[in-house]
């Protein structure tokens, strides 16, 4: 029987003595290891050899945080975890609307860390996904096999976690979604997060699919509860 592959994790921050912690608590967990002080050597490493997760942190020399994930998210869904130093919202806010998983303010826990790296990769990407499924509405189609989504046959460009969160709302139509429920369904129940990342994601789906909040074809706000889908069947 052939030994189980490392999972691969790729460091990048520009301080030597936080690469050297993560790593160390990476490493004793079983994971393997790479590491980047600029923005520059961590997208070159990500298009040579994808990990299966990186930690990044915002404030790099040279090409900062957010624009290394902007530039690996135009080639890759690769997990993305950022670091951010800066204690209001902006960071955070930004990274995940360019596509982070999750973040973490510095300092943090490296023990916290490590449980997050665990839990975003043991959630695994499509996991909403059955292989025989179509989700067929008026104007849109999800089809769960192919991973593809078409408003008025046109195709939509979406992230794998925003297919993901529009699959598990197009599962179950008019039914009231909480921001914790669908964290559950698509992050995986062990998310360490903050909720409102679901605000961030459904905002971006809603302008991929040209969907108004105030004027919803397709996903509906329930005020101080969640999101449901309001389409309606062909």
């Amino acid at each position: 029987m052939s030994a189980m592959r490392q999972e691969r994790i790729l460091v990048v921050d520009d301080e030597e003595r936080i690469r050297s912690i993560v790593r160390s608590y990476l490493q004793q967990e079983g994971y393997q290891v790479d590491e980047a002080a600029t923005g520059e050597d961590a997208v070159a490493r990500i298009r040579e050899r994808t990990p299966d997760l990186v930690v990044l942190d915002v404030r790099l020399p040279g090409i900062d945080g957010m624009e290394v994930l902007r530039q690996v998210r135009r080639v890759s869904d690769v997990y993305v975890i950022m670091l951010t130093a800066r204690t209001d919202e902006t960071d955070k806010l930004i990274g995940l609307e360019v596509g982070a998983d999750d973040y973490m303010t510095k300092p943090f826990s490296p023990r916290e860390l490590v449980a997050r790296v665990r839990a975003v990769l043991r959630r695994g990407r499509g996991s909403t996904a059955s292989d025989d499924e179509l989700h067929r509405f008026e104007g849109l189609d999800i089809d769960l096999a192919r991973r593809e989504a078409t408003v008025d046959s046109s195709p939509v460009d979406l992230t794998s976690l925003e297919f993901d969160l529009l699959a598990a709302l197009t599962s179950a139509p008019g039914r009231v979604f909480t921001r914790r429920q669908l964290i559950e369904r698509v992050w995986g129940w062990d998310f360490f997060g903050d909720d409102r990342i679901v605000d961030v994601h459904i905002r971006n789906i809603r302008k991929a699919l040209g969907d108004p909040a105030d004027a919803p074809r397709f996903i509906g706000t329930v005020r101080g509860v969640g999101y449901k889908f309001v389409g309606s069947r062909p």
